[in-house]
């Protein structure tokens, strides 16, 4: 799985490209099966929403999980970029499931 990093009013250390890396790149086992019909890719977000205010939500992480035929989408909006990226993370396992339960167990046709 290709990872895509792009950052805005944000900057990008080392330290939080390693922590994204370590995050978001687990989900690659689940995907695995999924990159036999083509490469998956994951382009990732990361943004501070606002520049003057420094409390409540103003961390943003928005990803896009393109997979062969479909792309799968998560957003999140924290407080903290680590916790963003926590739920972010949460989020697009959570949309693999389903996607994952649709593509391999579809539904039987009743006889």
């Amino acid at each position: 799985m290709k990872t895509h990093i792009k950052t805005t009013k944000l900057d990008l250390t080392p330290s939080l490209e390693v922590y994204v890396e370590s995050k978001l790149g687990t989900l690659s086992k689940f995907v695995n099966k999924f990159e036999e019909e083509g490469v998956a890719e994951l382009w990732i977000e990361l943004a501070r929403t606002t520049r003057h205010h420094y409390k409540g939500d103003v961390f943003l992480a928005e990803a896009d999980l393109r997979l062969p035929g479909v792309v799968l989408r998560g957003e999140a909006l924290e407080s903290d970029i680590h916790a963003a990226i926590d739920k972010l993370r949460t989020i697009l396992r959570m949309e693999i499931e389903k996607y994952k339960t649709k593509k391999v167990n579809p539904r039987r046709a009743r006889v």
